[in-house]
């Protein structure tokens, strides 16, 4: 098998000849034998193309990028896979205003629905090498807003009709980026045959970027029929990205985030009533396409395992027995082969802080737990700046030997 018949067939349930292991990476840095520099600037830190439409990177990175990390992940044995995110656009008719208000970065889009305001502290902390980096103007959706914003976009249902228009379709010009964008991942995986996964859903986490996360869990408790056209907002923005994603082709999965839906942020009595509705269309809308659909939820899985197979999720990122205190066993038993899972070793606890003979540990329990069927070793949730690469190799190492 070759590295996306391997992750394919593990996410459909079918038989592989060893045990898929994949690594996303944010701002990974491997050691200098395996980078590379390209117009004279070194790849110091890996990412992926997931990252481009929502944080702000502190070096350059391209497809042609992910393509040479491919090579250089498949070089070490792991089965990577290409992410590939869809553009959007604001409607032509909004207009823009950015200022500064003491440590303030401002912005306001007057659309022919009304004008909306938002308001992001610039804070000065030091970021560390590698990590994602503050944007120098206010974004709609960006995870530095979250503890910074002072005014969220959108504070009231008079500022529904307004944030459609800043959820519009992409323009000609990105279209045409895109797919030649695509064009170039089918050439690449006809080559080096990898899984392509395309990120086009935002689901819940849009609703906690456009309001607020402590905001949103209070709107929907106070004022469902406000926060439900809210979320049913996002979803006709994700099916419309989706429907352009499969249109174009060269994709294998479609990929919703799932960061800020687990048990963190919601009661499994909200997600049911907010998130499964609007993630079971949009699943039997990708499997009508013959598509795979991947969901990504790190904490309070075992919580929302049913929800999320019956949503008709296939694979789900991620399972961290570590920082959850679950068995694996158990969550084996309770998915029972109706879903694929990734995961099995925790990075802030283990890859990140512990040594090699627990990291071999981990590997060791979570294959002989999850077995050869419906499973794909990841670290939860990546390989960060501070992922020792000496800790990476055990893992690779203990996951030969074991699969």
């Amino acid at each position: 098998m070759n590295s996306k018949e391997r992750i394919l067939s593990a996410i459909s349930g079918m038989d592989v000849d060893y045990v898929p292991m994949y690594c996303w990476c944010f701002g990974f840095c491997p050691p200098e034998k395996l980078r590379w520099a390209r117009n004279g600037i070194e790849r110091k830190f890996w990412y992926t193309m997931r990252l481009e439409h929502l944080h702000t990177l502190p070096q350059q990175w391209d497809v042609l990028d992910d393509f040479e990390r491919v090579k250089r992940m498949q070089s070490l044995g792991i089965d990577d896979i290409l992410d590939v995110s869809f553009p959007w656009g604001m409607h032509p008719d909004v207009k823009r205003k950015d200022w500064k208000e003491n440590n303030l970065i401002c912005a306001s889009y007057e659309t022919p629905a009304g004008t909306i305001t938002q308001k992001v502290r610039k804070t000065d902390e030091e970021i560390p090498s590698g990590w994602v980096v503050a944007p120098d103007t206010a974004r709609i959706i960006e995870d530095f807003n979250l503890p910074r914003s002072e005014k969220f976009p959108v504070t009231s249902a008079a500022d529904l009709k307004p944030m459609e228009y800043l959820l519009a379709p992409p323009s000609e010009e990105k279209m045409v980026e895109y797919r030649e964008r695509i064009s170039a991942v089918k050439r690449f995986v006809s080559e080096y045959p990898v899984a392509v996964q395309g990120w086009s859903a935002f689901g819940m986490d849009a609703a906690v970027w456009f309001t607020g996360a402590q905001n949103a869990i209070i709107l929907a408790m106070t004022e469902p029929d406000f926060f439900r056209e809210l979320i049913n907002t996002v979803h006709r923005f994700d099916v419309m990205r989706t429907e352009r994603m499969i249109d174009a082709g060269g994709i294998d999965m479609i990929v919703q985030r799932g960061w800020y839906s687990s048990t963190d942020f919601w009661s499994p009595k909200l997600f049911k009533q907010f998130v499964a509705p609007n993630l079971k269309k949009l699943t039997t809308m990708v499997h009508r396409a013959g598509l795979k659909f991947g969901y990504v939820m790190t904490t309070g899985v075992m919580t929302m395992l049913e929800d999320l197979i019956e949503a008709g999720v296939d694979l789900l990122y991620y399972a961290d027995p570590e920082q959850e205190h679950f068995d694996l066993k158990d969550f084996k038993n309770k998915v029972a082969g109706r879903m694929c899972t990734a995961g099995g070793v925790s990075t802030s606890l283990t890859l990140n802080r512990a040594g090699e003979a627990s990291v071999r540990k981990s590997v060791s329990e979570a294959m002989g737990k999850m077995g050869k069927k419906s499973f794909i070793l990841s670290p939860v949730d990546a390989l960060f700046p501070d992922t020792p690469f000496k800790n990476l190799e055990a893992m690779i190492d203990q996951w030969k030997k074991e699969r």
